[in-house]
């Protein structure tokens, strides 16, 4: 067996291991998938390069780089790819198989730009007209109150299935979500649309009595939805009006529950709302010192929100 050989079978021995460690974290399948495609590719290059996983250095990293660019790949995925090679670093460290996760500062300093501040130029953001014609298309009372939920508060798709019913206050019409190392500000707003999908799903579930505290919750065991039940509600309906391709490769062409996301930024962008408020509601965590005594008052912050998020003539 060629040197080439043996570098890339100790690699996929690794990986192996890596994924049966996402396992035990109880990630996605999806995730391990697409974490498991990147890097394979990545164990190739390295072998026809004769260095080792755990030799990797930063002249690798831009090395791989440049090979990514060169064959086109777009920022979005670069993205993916160095997430993926993060996460498998960190792993190693934690094996005590390398001394660093030497991603980390290269992320930061070759893939870094401000989240969804504006549009994302490879993907097209539906206009409200488009969201409303969704929204409307959808006539289970649980999964229009996902999607709502989701575009009317740009919320994550692990916050949304962690929410427990006493979670609402029905005062002032906000959600305190549950702790998350990504969050720094755990309660969000909902307008009186939301409210009235939100109630009519719980007169829903009421009558399901689950035995789970869970908002939402699975029609089939009645305890609380999964990440994959959320991803499959919200690409099905998009689906259905084209709005999503999961044949395609391309970013533009997939309308995910992370999408809602970026539509809920780009919408309160375009309608006024100042970009310390909508880093509020965002809630990304806190990167600067600064940023930790910068704090917007609880009730002008709801004020800006319902004054800037989009009406989608919900009924």
């Amino acid at each position: 067996m060629s040197k080439a050989q043996d570098i890339l079978e100790e690699a996929k021995e690794l990986i192996e291991e890596f994924c049966e460690d996402c396992r035990l974290r109880n990630m996605t399948n999806e995730s391990i998938r697409r974490y498991k495609s990147s890097l394979q590719i990545f164990a190739k290059f390295l072998a026809d390069r004769g260095v080792r996983v755990v030799d990797v250095d930063k002249k690798d990293l831009k090395a791989f780089l440049s090979f990514l660019r060169q064959r086109g790949v777009k920022y979005k995925t670069l993205e993916n790819y160095f997430s993926a090679l993060s996460s498998f670093y960190d792993f190693l460290v934690f094996e005590e198989l390398v001394d660093r996760n030497i991603v980390l500062p290269f992320r930061r300093r070759y893939l870094r730009r401000y989240k969804d501040d504006c549009d994302d130029p490879e993907r097209r953001i539906i206009s409200v007209e488009e969201m409303s014609k969704l929204v409307n298309s959808i006539l289970d009372p649980r999964d229009k109150a996902i999607v709502v939920l989701l575009a009317k508060t740009g919320i994550r798709r692990g916050e949304l299935i962690r929410i427990d019913v006493d979670d609402i206050n029905w005062e002032d019409y906000s959600i305190t979500l549950k702790p998350t190392a990504k969050r720094s500000r755990r309660v969000v707003f909902f307008d009186d649309e939301c409210a009235i999908v939100l109630k009519r799903w719980l007169r829903i579930r009421e009558k399901l009595k689950p035995k789970t505290k869970a908002l939402f919750v699975s029609y089939q065991s009645g305890g609380r939805i999964d990440r994959n039940t959320v991803y499959r509600i919200v690409t099905t309906y998009a689906q259905r009006l084209g709005l999503h391709n999961p044949e395609s490769d391309r970013i533009e062409d997939h309308f995910t529950p992370h999408y809602l996301r970026h539509w809920f930024t780009t919408m309160m962008r375009r309608r006024g709302m100042p970009r310390e408020f909508l880093k509020e509601l965002r809630s990304d965590k806190r990167k600067e010192a600064v940023d930790r005594y910068d704090h917007i008052d609880r009730e002008e912050l709801r004020r800006m929100y319902l004054a800037c998020v989009p009406k989608l003539g919900i009924y």
